[in-house]
């Protein structure tokens, strides 16, 4: 079974725009603010911020031309929330990004 490292190293090559890396930032925390929403308060707020945030996710693919990771395997709904606080905790802390090997890289091949 691989690791969380390679998960997130072929997520993080799934998501190499700063507009997708910006848009799934944004996203995925109202989408789980849609779900505690939907869970314990108004039904109406919830559904709108959780489908908000699909809309965020799914525009970052779009423009980024590449498939969600989640298509790959549900693995990557709980990856993908990872990501993003790593994504924050190296903005926040101006820590640099090491490259990473373990990521599968993206076919080049153009449509």
């Amino acid at each position: 079974m691989p690791s969380l490292a390679h998960y997130t190293a072929q997520y993080d090559h799934e998501h190499e725009t700063t507009l997708n890396k910006l848009l799934h930032v944004i996203g995925i925390p109202v989408i789980f603010t849609g779900i505690l929403l939907l869970l314990f308060l108004k039904w109406i707020w919830g559904a709108g911020f959780f489908l908000g945030g699909w809309v965020l996710l799914f525009l970052g693919h779009r423009m980024e031309g590449n498939r969600p990771a989640f298509l790959q395997g549900p693995i990557y709904l709980l990856v993908g929330p990872i990501w993003v606080a790593r994504e924050v905790w190296v903005f926040l802390m101006g820590t640099p990004r090491k490259p990473t090997s373990e990521g599968t890289p993206r076919s080049s091949a153009s449509s």
